[in-house]
């Protein structure tokens, strides 16, 4: 039964009038119309999305664009304002020294005023050898300290060696006999170099 069953449906399906036909056709159109509409309103939420996604990330850009910008300048002005400070600075780096080292050339042309009309030469010696040490307080003020050579080993970092003579006794070989130019320390770093003479 159920086997005629089915052929009878057959039948009915095969037998549909084109009226039916059409009914089923206008419902199928208006099924595909739906979809298609409700398509379309995706594809225009999907637009109206994107645009608005493509706004945030314009902004972005515009906001990292500023920021990069502000930062360039900054820096710029930074280097500038650096530059202009070493140059300042290089302008001036002696003047302290030289302001301090004023008096002591006011003392010599004092010096060489008295000797002049100095009969006694004990007294103009006397004050050279002030002068002289009130230059070294004021270089040792500033940092400058004298490197002591004489009796020292002969040291290669420290002193230039003029030339080598026989020792005077056994415990000077290899070591400062004599001292032709002293070498100086500014704040332990040798900016001058003792020139010796250094035992064979």
């Amino acid at each position: 039964m159920k086997f005629n069953d089915m052929l009878k449906k057959k039948k009915k399906e095969n037998t549909e009038t084109p009226e039916d036909m059409n009914e089923v056709n206008q419902q199928n159109t208006t099924e595909d119309g739906q979809e298609q509409a409700q398509q379309t309103e995706t594809a225009e939420q999907a637009t109206v999305i994107t645009p608005s996604a493509e706004d945030k990330l314009k902004e972005e850009l515009t906001q990292a664009n500023d920021k990069y910008l502000r930062l360039y300048a900054e820096f710029d002005n930074f280097r500038r304002r650096t530059t202009k400070e070493r140059a300042e600075a290089r302008e001036t780096e002696g003047k302290e020294l030289l302001v301090a080292l004023l008096p002591v050339l006011d003392d010599f042309e004092r010096a060489q005023r008295s000797m002049e009309n100095a009969v006694d030469v004990t007294p103009v010696k006397e004050g050279v050898t002030l002068i002289q040490n009130k230059l070294k307080n004021i270089l040792s003020q500033k940092g400058l300290t004298e490197m002591e050579s004489i009796g020292a080993a002969f040291d290669a970092d420290l002193h230039e060696a003029i030339t080598n003579i026989p020792a005077p006794t056994d415990d000077l070989k290899g070591k400062v006999v004599d001292e032709m130019e002293k070498g100086y320390y500014l704040k332990d770093r040798v900016i001058r170099f003792a020139k010796v003479i250094v035992g064979a």
